[in-house]
């Protein structure tokens, strides 16, 4: 059986949401893609990139999960939005963590992924990220 960090990709239609202080999230965008995944992309920076919808509330109904990986917001006020449109499983970027996701996370009853990186999950190809699964693997963490 493969750990929960590798079933959360099996979902097709994926809601990714950065403000752009979490390189690895332009990185999840790409492989996301590149695997033939619906990503809607939400960044809620000063200046959303082109194609990008710049607030949560404007993602469409059929999200199957989330990506959340923001420093200037807090993230558990973006879980809440989305758990009212029907999102249930969420992945929140390691080193993004707050108490508030935190408590969230553990009284709701929603899914969180946290304190793990998506992309050592997602990766493919020789990068830092499956360098980083390999040790991780090597060192039973993963």
């Amino acid at each position: 059986m493969k750990p929960e960090q590798e079933s959360f990709w099996d979902a097709e239609r994926i809601a990714v949401v950065s403000d752009k202080t979490k390189p690895a999230m332009e990185w999840t965008v790409g492989e996301l893609s590149r695997k033939g995944k619906k990503v809607y992309v939400v960044d809620m920076s000063a200046e959303p990139a082109e194609g990008a919808l710049a607030d949560p509330s404007l993602l469409p109904d059929d999200i199957d999960c989330a990506v959340i990986g923001v420093t200037k917001t807090e993230p558990a006020n973006i879980v809440r939005a989305l758990e009212k449109r029907g999102v249930r499983e969420f992945w929140i970027h390691w080193m993004t963590e707050t108490p508030e996701i935190q408590k969230l996370c553990s009284e709701s009853g929603i899914h969180c992924i946290t304190g793990k990186c998506p992309m050592m999950y997602l990766a493919s190809g020789l990068n830092m990220h499956t360098m980083h699964r390999f040790v991780w693997k090597l060192v039973g963490k993963y």
